[in-house]
């Protein structure tokens, strides 16, 4: 009879022991859902943090770009009031000042040019007529007051039409560098 007993006694704890493990076999399974799960959460944040370097290395070659075109800006202010000094000190400009809110096109660049041709021609022909009135050259009216000096007046213009043209030249040198890149 004890060896009964202790039969009823060891089936019991084998059926209390297999219990215990069906129990802890679910929570390892549950265990193990939630490791995967964190494993995947991991990996999403790595790739997260990825994208957020990357973001960053963006943002910041965007904010070089910025001060580089902020310089430039700057650049180009400077170089306009210097040419608008150039300008003011030469005479009246050959062209309308730029507005520094507007690009200019090749179709604008190439007005430019007709414009600064057709002022050379124009500048030429005045110097044609200068030249006629030089002491000297045959006339058959009386002599114009302050004859004399038509060398000097011919020397000013051809000085400040160079100057213009110049002027002009390192404009479009400028507009094309600035606006090129």
């Amino acid at each position: 009879m004890t060896g009964i007993i202790l039969d009823g006694i060891l089936m019991l704890l084998l059926v209390v022991a297999l219990g215990y493990g069906v129990r802890l076999e679910k929570k390892l399974s549950v265990l193990r859902a939630g490791q995967q799960a964190f494993a995947s959460a991991v990996t999403e944040l790595n790739m997260a943090a990825g994208r957020a370097e990357a973001a960053l290395a963006s943002l910041r070659a965007s904010g070089q770009e910025t001060d580089l075109l902020h310089d430039r800006i700057i650049k180009a202010r400077e170089v306009k009031a210097q040419l608008e000094a150039l300008i003011a000190r030469g005479g009246t400009p050959a062209l309308a000042p730029v507005q520094p809110d507007r690009i200019k096109t090749p179709t604008v660049v190439t007005a430019a040019a007709s414009v600064e041709d057709e002022r050379a021609l124009r500048m030429a022909a005045l110097a044609d007529r200068i030249h006629g009135m030089a002491p000297g050259a045959a006339r058959a009216r009386a002599p114009v007051p302050g004859g004399n000096n038509v060398a000097a007046i011919l020397g000013a213009l051809t000085a400040n039409q160079s100057a213009k043209q110049n002027i002009n030249r390192a404009r479009r040198s400028l507009d094309e560098d600035l606006f090129a890149a």
